[in-house]
């Protein structure tokens, strides 16, 4: 995989290695980021992370931080040497953990992104949904965007604004706002 656009257009980023991770195809990524817009100074939570690379193709793009939340060790290591290799320590914190306690403690701690990135496992998505539309209002800046990736079957629904919802192959693209 590469990154599509921005100041690391071209370097390589590495996927965990497995099943376990399903990382977002470069078209997939650059749909996202043609709906999404500008980024520039932007704070990015990158949820159910798996590689980065949605958060990595955010900072690339101008986004002034981002917070990669991932639960699996693995993938967490590869998430850090992709950092470390694009040089962007200095803006970039990688959490291990679970995606719901993460947003709950950036609502505990009234911190707000300008953009929350959420790919969580497909199968996982129906479990998930509702507990989203709960935390999720709370960490979103005023003019924050939401950008779901789900199984192309799967219409995510959350108390926020539709912005577009587009499939990609086996993906869909859904984008709210508040």
């Amino acid at each position: 995989m590469r990154i599509v656009a921005g100041s690391r257009k071209g370097h390589r980023i590495e996927a965990p290695k497995g099943v376990v991770t399903r990382p977002t195809g470069d078209r997939v990524r650059e749909a996202v980021f043609s709906i999404v817009g500008s980024l520039d100074g932007a704070r990015v939570l990158d949820l159910f992370a798996g590689s980065g690379a949605l958060g990595l193709e955010a900072l690339s793009r101008g986004a002034a931080k981002a917070v990669f939340v991932e639960r699996d060790g693995r993938a967490c290591r590869v998430i850090e040497q992709n950092v470390s290799k694009l040089g962007l320590g200095a803006v970039a914190t990688v959490v291990r953990g679970d995606a719901l306690r993460a947003l709950r403690d950036s609502a505990d701690d009234d911190r707000r992104h300008d953009l929350v990135l959420v790919d969580a496992p497909y199968d996982e998505w129906e479990r998930l949904e509702a507990s989203l539309s709960e935390l999720l209002p709370a960490v979103l800046a005023d003019d924050g965007l939401v950008v779901v990736e789900t199984s192309a079957r799967v219409e995510p629904s959350l108390p926020l604004d539709l912005v577009t919802t587009r499939r990609y192959g086996s993906a869909r693209i859904t984008v709210f706002s508040r």
